[in-house]
């Protein structure tokens, strides 16, 4: 059999990847520390052949651009030389712990497929708890309007444009390249309810309001030593990491999106698995009502909301005070 047959590559590169460096293909520990920042890992050591034939097919797939049926019909077929080597090349990478999202460019969330770059976070399928818990305040056929703080490459903003076409969607980020690829993305899925502008948090936001405030922001602890391993080692640190205790940008959003919220509006984070007391705290000494945390499948605290109480609410409440 040729070396440069589909069975004969994927064969190869299934070896190489069951038998890669766990350490450096482990992407971060489930349960250790706040690095476990979208709880499941992105990319998991191929502790099995299952696991690593996987990763192989959907890199030959991206390498040949083709689907997974494709390569069982055609699994004795020769590879150009060209092609072949590309697909080397990708499992040389990926052994080495490099992400599959960068190297095949994609990745899928909420049944979306976005396109991404090393300049964006890769979005996780843990983060769509953040945007199941967002819809929940967003009723079908409303005209609301909601902000996602650091959309990255859209994945949350795009999702929640798709499911509430209604709806008038905000994307900010303060990086002019990823809000570009954002905008890319909401191109290529024809989303035409979602608006983009460069912005730290709400710097740039003076006088809009919302209905939902959304975020996934950085929340590791600055010198965690995860942001030195596995996959977070080629994510933007500054999608990761925030103050000595992570919870820097956290207290940004909350104390200015008071501001920016209607009466009764809703603020929704991710956070890691061990800051939700942390970020209730931060909500309520912010004047919040209604503050809760949510746990992802795996029985972690994942998201936390609160609401900006309505009027009549928030003289019930300093009336509860005055008491």
């Amino acid at each position: 059999m040729s070396a440069s047959t589909v069975r004969a590559l994927l064969a190869d590169a299934t070896a190489v990847l069951a038998h890669a460096d766990a350490g450096a293909r482990f992407t971060k520990p489930a349960l250790a520390s706040p690095a476990s920042k979208r709880g499941r890992n992105e990319l998991r050591p191929c502790e099995d052949s299952a696991e690593a034939r996987r990763e192989a097919e959907l890199l030959l797939q991206h390498a040949l651009r083709a689907d997974r049926a494709w390569l069982f019909a055609h699994a004795d077929d020769e590879v150009a030389a060209v092609l072949a080597g590309q697909f080397r090349c990708y499992v040389s990478r990926r052994a080495t712990g490099e992400p599959l999202a960068y190297i095949t460019g994609r990745r899928e969330f909420f049944s979306l497929d976005l396109v991404v770059t090393p300049d964006v976070l890769i979005p996780r399928a843990e983060t769509e708890l953040l945007v199941e818990a967002a819809l929940e305040k967003v009723p079908r056929d409303t005209q609301v309007r909601i902000a996602d703080l650091g959309t990255g490459s859209g994945a949350i903003a795009l999702a929640l444009a798709h499911e509430r076409p209604q709806a008038r969607v905000l994307a900010v980020d303060a990086s002019a390249a990823t809000l570009a690829l954002a905008h890319e993305n909401a191109r290529r899925l024809g989303l035409a309810n979602v608006e983009f502008i460069e912005s730290d948090w709400f710097a740039a936001l003076a006088g809009r309001k919302f209905d939902v405030v959304v975020s996934n922001p950085p929340y590791i602890a600055r010198g965690d030593a995860h942001l030195e391993q596995g996959d977070l080692r080629f994510e933007p640190a500054l999608a990761l990491s925030s103050g000595a205790d992570g919870l820097d940008a956290i207290r940004t959003i909350a104390r200015d999106a008071r501001v920016h919220l209607a009466p009764g509006g809703w603020l929704l984070f991710e956070h890691g698995y061990d800051q939700g007391a942390a970020v209730r705290d931060i909500l309520a000494a912010h004047g919040y009502a209604h503050a809760a945390t949510l746990r992802d499948l795996e029985g972690r605290d994942r998201v936390s909301r609160a609401s900006r109480a309505s009027r009549d609410g928030a003289r019930a409440m300093l009336d509860q005070v005055g008491q």
